[in-house]
């Protein structure tokens, strides 16, 4: 290996671990990420997507108001095993609204409906594989922790479902999809930590979910 070439190496690694991907120690080349865990896509994907549908979930055009619920704004980058960003990947999310219910019909919860929440989102990653959701905090629902719903679509690195927990909530260990991510080693696992969003952002509460794509 040229020295030119070793030291683009390790500035790719430096790279990484500044932006929170910690790299173990000098390699050649950098250690492959652990792909984020596939999981379950649950019934309640919609069968038929809102007019509405971008990446603001707590605001559906011609309805007045806003979604019930702690607005949560939820970002992240995307990435390929070893780091790089992935442009243009599709992200879908969808979860149930405040009071735990989902926009399906299968859903036949006797907890009410809101208008006001879209339910289901989309959006792009930008050229750094960025994204950005508005929504709210998940809550729990019969049987299921609180968590957020993820799909997603790469040109590079194909495609991923996969669920978001947040961390330290009670009901994660009786969850028993939470609990086969957490024993599973060989991936990453989807737990994020929320916190108060900055002031006058419109948004109570910050998550960061990096996702990882499999090789």
């Amino acid at each position: 290996m040229s020295y030119r070439r070793s030291r683009r190496e390790l500035f790719r690694i430096m790279t990484l671990s500044a932006a929170g991907w910690l790299v173990p120690g000098w390699v050649a080349r950098a250690a492959a990420l652990l792909a984020t865990k596939p999981l379950t896509e649950g019934p309640f994907y919609p069968r038929m997507l809102p007019l509405d549908d971008d990446n603001d979930l707590t605001q559906v055009k011609g309805v007045n108001g806003v979604a019930k619920g702690i607005v949560l704004d939820l970002t992240g980058r995307v990435v390929d095993a070893e780091g790089r960003p992935l442009a243009g990947t599709q992200v879908e999310i969808w979860q149930c609204n405040a009071f735990g219910r989902y926009h399906h019909p299968d859903d036949h919860s006797s907890a009410p409906l809101d208008p006001g929440f879209q339910g289901h989102g989309k959006t792009v990653t930008d050229a750094d594989g960025r994204y950005r959701f508005r929504t709210i905090k998940p809550v729990p629902y019969p049987g299921r922790t609180p968590h957020i719903h993820f799909r997603l679509a790469s040109r590079e690195a194909g495609a991923l479902t996969t669920q978001m927990f947040v961390a330290g909530e009670a009901g994660n260990e009786r969850d028993g999809i939470f609990r086969q991510m957490q024993n599973d080693r060989t991936h990453q696992p989807a737990v994020v930590a929320l916190t108060p969003a900055e002031k006058g952002s419109g948004a109570e509460l910050r998550g960061e979910f990096q996702i990882v794509l499999p090789a």
